[in-house]
């Protein structure tokens, strides 16, 4: 029996270029959304921090934006992944760090922004990496969650997370809106824009870039198969096992009590 923090390591390391190759996570409205919402501040950000930066996505589309950047990820794969890439296209102001989101390596009021995008469904105890980032954020500072939403029907929910774990056992959950609402607003955050995406997951690729076992593939396909109609429409099965999620993204400033 292995722990959290091995299934990420396991999961990870070995599959960052895939996850830099992959069309949902290198393309979407939320990184445009998310671009567009830093660069609306009266002032430009000296330094952001893209926690759980996965293959560097979200630190790359931010780039422009801010002086520095650094993208901080438990994977060392990733990390090495994000510095390759970053050189291949001739961003130097992206920087890397390897730590969890429970436990950052940065002094207080570091940074102006703290940014995570489909990272947080992996974090083994949210509240704790929400406490760390409001640490490491300025008085004022904003933060921005992207992440696919959990489904507010507990029928529908508890399919999704099953799939979810069966594809890649570092899933923790998808949080639902209701309960981001309670994280953020529980760690002193005040959302002043959130918005909500529909996202196809393609079933093919989607196990591929996680080399899910075949065994775990035919249980989430049995699982499917199974579900009652109003899971069905809810996320939109397809005969070949693709289907579709919410992504959301909240924008949040941190409160001074």
């Amino acid at each position: 029996m292995i722990s959290h923090d091995q299934h990420v390591h396991l999961q990870f390391d070995p599959r960052a270029a895939a996850y830099l190759a992959s069309n949902v996570h290198a393309s979407g409205p939320d990184l445009q959304a998310a671009l567009a919402l830093v660069q609306s501040l009266s002032r430009r950000p000296a330094r952001i921090l893209d926690l759980g930066c996965g293959a560097g996505h979200l630190a790359f589309a931010l780039s422009s934006a801010a002086d520095e950047v650094t993208a901080c990820d438990p994977a060392e794969g990733m990390l090495a992944t994000v510095q390759q890439a970053a050189h291949d296209r001739g961003i130097a102001n992206v920087g890397t760090a390897q730590a969890h989101a429970e436990a950052l390596p940065f002094a207080g009021r570091h940074f102006d922004i703290v940014a995570t995008r489909y990272s947080a469904h992996h974090w083994a105890n949210v509240p704790e990496a929400l406490r760390e980032a409001r640490r490491v954020l300025v008085d004022g500072g904003y933060l921005l969650v992207s992440d696919v939403m959990g489904a507010t029907l507990p029928l529908v929910d508890t399919h999704l997370q099953a799939m979810e774990v069966l594809r890649d056992p570092s899933h923790v959950r998808n949080y639902s809106i209701q309960e981001w609402q309670a994280l953020l607003a529980r760690a002193h955050f005040e959302p002043e824009y959130f918005k909500l995406w529909p996202t196809r997951i393609d079933a093919a690729t989607w196990v591929e870039r996680m080399c899910t076992p075949p065994e775990s593939v035919a249980a989430i396909r049995r699982l499917q198969d199974g579900a009652p109609a109003e899971v069905a429409r809810a996320l939109a099965f397809e005969p070949d096992g693709s289907f579709t999620v919410k992504t959301g993204l909240y924008w949040a400033q941190k409160l001074i009590p």
